[in-house]
C-alpha cells in the first residue's frame, strides 16, 4: 500500500498555505533570533541606521534607498532595532512570494512550492538576511523585477511595464549591481522573439521615464561627486590571481546551494526499498521560453557578477550571493523532470528541517561559547546601555545634549544609535565619508570620543590623540557582555570635547 504523508498531500491540494507556513515559520525564527539574542546590532547594521538618519542622497557605500528604508523601520518601531530585523524578514518574504509566483508561472503552483523550500535552505537565506543593507534589499526588487519581467516577455502582459519600471528604478537606487543585472534583462529581450516584440511597444519608454525619475537625484549626486566611473583595471600580472578568485567566489555559490545535493541524495531511487510507489508532485509542460528564461537568470547574473567581482577586486559579490543564487532553486526543479517522486517522506522532512534550523543553532552556539574562546562577539556589546551613559554624561557635564560622537567607529556607532538625542557619527579618521560633519564643526558643537581602552587610566591610542590634541580622558567605563566567558569587561576610553559655546 502506497503511503503519502499529510505534508504531500497538502503540497498537491494546497501548495499556497504550505508556501505561507514555510515562508512565515522561517522569517519568524530569524526575526526572534536576534530579537532575543543580541544586545547591538549585526554587522554594518548600526552605521547603515546612523547614515540613513542623515539622508544623504548619496554616499561612498553606495545609493541611498536601504539606508532610508533602515531608518524609517528604526523610527517605527520606537528607535528599536527590531524594526530593522522585521524590515529584514518583510524582504525575505517578499522575495519567496515573487520567486513562487514565478514558478507558478513556469512549473505549477505544486512544484513551485517546493522550488522555494529548495531556496530556503541556500545559506545566503538564513543568517546574513539578518544584516539588513542593500544586498538584502535587492533581493525582493531583482525576485520582483524577474516576475514582471517573465509577464512582460513570457506572458505577454504590457499592465507589468509599469510595476516593472518601479523595481527597476528601486532596484538602481539600492546596488550598483543593478547596472548588470538589468543590463542582462534587456540583452535577454533582445535575444530572442517575445522579448523584442514586447519592447516593440510604447510602454518601455513611458518604463523609462518613471526609471530616470526615479534615480535622477541620484544621478546628479554622482556627477557632482565623480563617481561615474569603473575602478581601475588590475595590472595585467594579477590576471592569475583574480582567476583564482573568480574561481573561488564560484565554489562559494555552489557550496552554498548544497541544501539541493544534500536533498537529492536522500531522495536517491537507490536508497528507498520501493522507489517506484513514492508520491511523486507533477507539473504541466513547461513553455520552452519559460525554460530558457528561468536557466539565463540562474546562470548569467552568477557568472557575470563573480567575475567583477573578482576582476576588480570586491571583498564580497556584487549584488550579494542571495541575488545572483534566487532563480537557482527553480532551475533545479526544471532539471528535475515533470514528474518529482518523494522518497523516504520522513527523511526528506527531517533533513529539510536541519538544514534550515542549522544556521540559527550556529548562531546561538557563537554567541554563548565564542567568548570562552577568547573571541569578541560583536552582537554582545550592550548598545543601549553604551549610548545611554555617554550621551547622559555629555549632558551633565556640559549642560547641552550630546551632537556628536567620534574616534572608535564601532564604538561610535553605537554610541549614535543608542544616545537619547541621536548624536551624528563623525568618522574623524576618514572625514569624507561623514559629509555633515567636519573637523571646525565637531569642535563647534562639541561631542564625546571613545576608544577602547588599554589600561585603567585610559589613555587615548596615538592616533586619536594626534587627531585631538589636547583632549583629557576621562575615568574609562566597563561593561558587561552579553557572554563574557575568558573576555575581560569591555572598558571603554572617552573624553569630551566642550562645545564652543559653553
Amino acid at each position: 500500500m502506497r503511503f503519502t504523508s499529510l505534508i504531500v498531500e497538502l503540497v498537491r491540494a494546497r501548495p499556497k498555505l504550505i508556501f505561507w507556513i514555510v515562508v512565515l515559520a522561517q522569517a519568524a525564527l530569524w526575526l526572534l533570533l536576534p530579537t532575543l539574542l543580541y544586545r547591538s546590532p549585526p554587522g554594518d547594521v548600526a552605521t547603515l541606521l546612523v547614515f540613513g538618519r542623515e539622508h544623504q542622497v548619496g554616499t561612498d557605500i553606495g545609493p541611498p534607498l536601504a539606508f532610508w528604508l533602515a531608518d524609517i523601520a528604526f523610527r517605527a518601531a520606537g528607535h528599536h532595532v527590531v524594526g530593522v530585523y522585521l524590515l529584514s524578514q518583510a524582504c525575505f518574504v517578499v522575495t519567496m512570494w515573487a520567486l513562487f509566483e514565478l514558478g507558478a508561472a513556469v512549473v505549477g503552483r505544486q512544484q513551485a512550492v517546493l522550488a522555494v523550500m529548495l531556496t530556503a535552505t541556500f545559506g545566503v537565506f538564513s543568517f546574513p538576511g539578518v544584516e539588513f543593507g542593500p544586498q538584502v534589499l535587492a533581493r525582493p526588487l531583482w525576485a520582483l523585477v524577474l516576475l514582471h519581467g517573465f509577464r512582460v516577455t513570457g506572458q505577454g502582459r504590457g499592465n507589468a511595464w509599469f510595476a516593472l519600471s518601479i523595481e527597476a528604478g528601486l532596484l538602481l537606487l539600492t546596488t550598483h549591481a543593478a547596472i548588470v543585472l538589468l543590463a542582462l534583462l534587456l540583452g535577454f529581450m533582445l535575444a530572442t522573439a517575445r522579448g523584442r516584440r514586447a519592447l516593440a511597444s510604447l510602454d518601455p519608454w513611458f518604463a523609462l521615464i518613471v526609471i530616470v525619475v526615479l534615480v535622477l537625484p541620484y544621478l546628479m549626486w554622482l556627477v557632482r561627486a565623480n563617481s561615474l566611473h569603473l575602478p581601475p583595471l588590475p595590472p595585467l600580472q594579477e590576471a592569475g590571481a583574480r582567476a583564482t578568485r573568480w574561481g573561488e567566489l564560484l565554489l562559494g555559490l555552489v557550496l552554498a546551494m548544497a541544501g539541493i545535493a544534500i536533498l537529492a541524495i536522500f531522495n536517491a531511487r537507490r536508497w528507498s526499498q520501493k522507489p517506484d510507489d513514492a508520491p511523486a508532485i507533477f507539473r504541466p509542460p513547461v513553455d520552452p521560453f519559460a525554460r530558457q528564461y528561468v536557466l539565463f537568470f540562474a546562470c548569467a547574473p552568477a557568472l557575470v557578477l563573480t567575475l567583477l567581482t573578482a576582476l576588480f577586486g570586491f571583498a564580497q559579490i556584487t549584488g550579494g550571493a542571495g541575488t545572483v543564487l534566487l532563480p537557482a532553486g527553480l532551475a533545479a526543479i526544471l532539471f528535475a523532470g515533470d514528474l518529482i517522486p518523494l522518497r523516504r517522506q520522513e527523511v526528506l522532512r527531517t533533513v529539510w528541517a536541519a538544514i534550515i534550523a542549522a544556521p540559527a543553532a550556529a548562531t546561538l552556539l557563537f554567541v554563548l561559547l565564542q567568548p570562552w574562546a577568547g573571541v569578541e562577539v560583536p552582537t554582545s556589546l550592550p548598545a543601549a546601555e553604551i549610548g545611554r551613559f555617554f550621551g547622559e554624561s555629555f549632558e551633565r557635564r556640559t549642560g547641552q545634549p550630546l551632537r556628536a560622537v567620534a574616534g572608535d567607529p564601532q564604538l561610535a556607532s553605537l554610541i549614535a544609535l543608542g544616545a537619547a538625542r541621536q548624536p551624528h557619527l563623525f568618522l574623524d579618521a576618514m572625514p569624507e565619508r561623514t559629509p555633515w560633519l567636519s573637523d571646525a564643526k565637531f569642535a563647534a558643537t562639541g561631542g564625546i570620543v571613545v576608544w577602547r581602552a588599554a589600561d585603567t587610566a585610559g589613555t587615548p591610542p596615538e592616533d586619536i590623540a594626534r587627531r585631538f590634541p589636547g583632549i583629557a580622558p576621562e575615568v574609562p567605563r566597563a561593561f558587561e557582555r552579553t557572554v563574557n566567558g575568558r573576555l575581560p569587561q569591555l572598558r571603554v576610553g572617552w573624553g569630551i570635547v566642550r562645545p564652543k559655546s559653553s
